[in-house]
């Protein structure tokens, strides 16, 4: 149950015009009054002897009765509420109950006799529009201060009494929904998202990663949005608001949006808490290998994701919140920069996150340093190809990234963050399509090099599994995915590593039970632990390497590479 409270208006007839008329694709059928403040108003929509000119009347009763000059300018209160998708058809007998309800709840009709004027309208199967004059029988303002929280309450409880399907309960730090205005302005132009839901993306992508505030700044210039800055008189900036180049208003002049009314954590001073850095990050670790190109920035997120989910474990829960924060700017620039096979996929990963990523807790930045460098070197490695290497590290990454969210889902549920936890969870749902586009090849290609190994090696490498993981070496021997964990095994090995070890290390503090394919997590972690090369070798290079003894003992060395492939086109 979706109670959405509208801006106020200043013409009750006309609000009961559109309420009563066809709308604005013919979608308004059967409208008429389900309810009202006395139970008695006349229906235009049933009754042939009642026009909307005499329920407008009825309704502004009371402010008439107002000398002229203390009259509200605005008192027209409009309301929506929609059925979640899937629920049931509702009778007018329970939508009448449920308008009575969300009126009394929100303090327009508190039932104490002298509340407002009010009638709720019904022109389709799955919701209702309330609609009031804010003046009380008793000449009073009602008091419906925060009317919106009052029914996103009591349509929780409505939601519970009639079975519906449970809607998360928000916290307010959700970012601004596009009002009908902008939704109807992007209809008519064809467009299926409003300009507001455009900036936004735009801007949080703008902000990913970004270092400085000259450096956000020219980012929201190349992404191609007008742009303008509010200045102190000592120069500094204050606040900015953007634009798009087409959106225009009835003047021809650009709509600009500030970042506050985009996303509560995209105003200014919100996006300079991302540049704080406490003293151990004052400089890059010295130990990290340098980013070389695309395939060397989703090996330095992978490992940045591996050290976030410890601290999503350890951590307090600002170190935590600013982990899941940067968390989501990973994904952005993980989706600006992926292929085309898997960027529709992870740009919906990235918009779903974008709800799990702020909270009432707040983030202690300057902890998240490791996150926000591999977000920036993501950005600035450029886009990424489908295949080879590039290809590989991403379904990496991906495989990475779904245990990092998922953990962050957890979190969320533990704190009763329930709009972030559902959002979270919606984010791995797309990951995980996306990792079957992304991994689809290399995982082929291991697999086929797992094919050629002997027998003998096949039972050395599976006795290593049954050693380091006993409980779950069923599971993975029987899955699809074995042969492909089977050559990474093979390849460690002769890179000189003991496997056993590697195992264990690949499975230490972190469960493998909710995996998909415990294999596939397996594989990833462990090339990224011994730095494989994450494209596998082809079958006919896989059979030349393949020992040609029964015995596991030192022979020929599968082929390794220091270097990425040269991808195939």
């Amino acid at each position: 149950m979706i109670p959405r409270i509208h801006k106020q208006g200043r013409n009750t007839a006309r609000l009961l015009a559109y309420l009563y008329g066809p709308g604005r694709r013919e979608e308004h059928t059967d409208p008429h009054l389900v309810a009202s403040f006395d139970g008695l108003a006349p229906d235009p929509g049933r009754d042939p002897s009642t026009t909307l000119a005499d329920l407008a009347q009825l309704l502004d009763e009371p402010l008439h009765l107002l000398p002229e000059d203390t009259r509200p300018t605005t008192h027209v209160w409009h309301a929506s509420v929609r059925a979640a998708p899937g629920d049931r058809a509702l009778t007018d007998t329970e939508w009448a109950d449920i308008a009575r309800r969300v009126i009394s709840a929100t303090g327009i009709d508190p039932g104490d006799g002298a509340g407002c004027r009010w009638a709720a309208v019904r022109h389709a199967d799955d919701h209702i529009h309330l609609i009031a004059t804010l003046v009380r029988e008793d000449g009073r303002r009602p008091d419906h201060h925060r009317s919106a929280k009052r029914a996103q309450t009591e349509c929780r409880q409505i939601e519970v009494d009639y079975d519906l399907h449970r809607v998360a309960a928000g916290d307010g730090t959700a970012a601004k929904r596009p009002t009908s205005a902008e939704q109807h302005k992007a209809e008519r132009r064809g467009q299926q998202r409003t300009p507001r839901e455009e900036l936004r993306e735009t801007v949080r992508r703008s902000a990913a990663g970004a270092a400085s505030e000259e450096e956000f700044f020219d980012r929201l210039a190349a992404a191609g949005l007008l742009i303008r800055r509010r200045v102190a008189p000592s120069g500094d900036t204050l606040g900015y608001t953007v634009a798009l180049p087409g959106d225009r208003n009835a003047k021809g002049e650009p709509v600009f949006y500030s970042g506050s009314k985009l996303a509560p954590d995209l105003s200014l001073p919100r996006i300079r808490e991302r540049w704080a850095q406490t003293s151990d990050d004052a400089a890059p670790d010295p130990a990290l290998p340098s980013v070389t190109g695309p395939a060397s920035a989703r090996r330095r997120a992978t490992s940045a994701a591996w050290q976030a989910l410890l601290v999503i474990d350890q951590g307090d829960d600002g170190v935590i919140a600013a982990q899941i924060a940067a968390t989501g700017e990973v994904l952005d620039s993980l989706a600006q920069t992926s292929a085309a096979h898997t960027r529709h996929e992870l740009q919906s990963a990235a918009t779903s996150f974008e709800r799990a990523s702020r909270s009432h807790t707040r983030a202690a930045r300057g902890h998240d340093h490791a996150l926000r460098r591999a977000a920036r070197d993501l950005v600035r490695s450029g886009p990424a190809l489908g295949r080879g290497e590039d290809g590989a590290t991403t379904a990496m990454v991906i495989d990475m990234l779904i245990f990092l969210i998922t953990t962050a889902a957890h979190w969320h549920a533990k704190k009763q963050h329930a709009q972030q936890a559902e959002a979270a969870h919606q984010a791995a749902d797309h990951l995980r399509a996306a990792y079957q586009a992304a991994a689809e090849h290399p995982m082929a290609l291991l697999h086929q090099q797992g094919r050629y190994l002997a027998p003998s090696w096949q039972r050395h490498h599976s006795a290593a599994v049954r050693q380091a993981l006993p409980e779950l070496a069923d599971r993975i021997l029987a899955e699809p995915g074995w042969p492909a964990l089977a050559a990474t095994l093979a390849e460690a090995q002769a890179a000189g590593h003991n496997t056993a070890a590697l195992l264990g290390e690949a499975t230490r503090r972190r469960e493998l039970t909710s995996a998909t394919s415990i294999s596939d997590v397996l594989v990833w972690r462990l090339r990224r632990t011994a730095d494989l090369p994450a494209y596998g070798v082809s079958a006919a290079e896989a059979h030349r390497a393949a020992p040609a003894n029964n015995q596991p003992a030192p022979a020929r060395q599968l082929p390794t590479r220091s270097t990425p492939r040269t991808p195939r086109r």
